[in-house]
This record gives C-alpha cells, structure tokens and sequence, in this order.
C-alpha cells in the first residue's frame, strides 16, 4: 500500500512563508513526477507545482516567482516553499505523485491534503 502524508500546513500572515513536506510510503520501485496540487472553498483544483523525477519544473502562474517545489529522492519527499503568501493562497494543499510500486504497477495518488490559511 502506498501512501502520501503531508505537513506544514498552518495559519500565516499576507506576505509570511509556510514550507509543507510530503512523504511517500509503502511498497514503492520509483517516482515519477510529485507536485503540489490546491482547493480553495467553491474554486476548482488548480495545479501549484510539479517537479519530474529529471528535476524538471513546472508552476501554476498564480505561484510563479513566490513557491519553490524541490525533491529528495532518497527520501520519497517533495517540499513547497511558499515565500510572500497572499489571503488568496489559501486553500487545502494536497500531494501529487505518479509512483510505480514494487509490483511494477503504477498509479497516480494523491495525499489527504494540509491546510494553508493566509490571514491577518
């Protein structure tokens, strides 16, 4: 079984910055892509982030310039640095990750979600 927890979530003043940690677990061969997905209450999921197993990166616009996605592979875990937060970055956070498990299936899975509030 595999699974995907995330961290980091929390409660930030506009402009502070908040980093969430997510672990992948489980009977796992390799990840492919990870990244970072969020909802806000009444929007559509939009896409945050994603970085592919060559390092390769891929942001949302509304993040551009302000959220820096990294990896450690030898860890299973993605990171989000969210620097100059606004109120509209709130929303629910979840975990992305395309993996092959040790059976040689492959799924996409996603976390249970954090959330980032962004209020004064």
């Amino acid at each position: 079984q595999v699974q995907l927890v995330e961290s980091g979530g929390g409660l930030v003043q506009p402009g502070g910055s908040l980093r969430l940690s997510c672990v992948a677990s489980g009977s796992i061969f390799n990840i492919n892509h990870m990244g970072w997905s969020r909802q806000a209450p009444g929007k559509q999921r939009e896409l945050v982030a994603t970085m592919s197993s060559d390092g390769t990166t891929n942001y949302g616009d509304s993040v551009k310039g302000r959220f820096t996605i990294s990896r450690d592979n030898t860890k299973n875990t993605v990171y989000l640095q969210m620097n100059s937060l606004k109120p509209e970055d709130t929303a629910v956070y979840y975990c992305n990750a395309e993996i092959i498990k040790a059976t040689m299936d492959w799924a996409e899975y996603r976390g249970q979600g954090t959330q980032v509030t962004v209020s004064s």
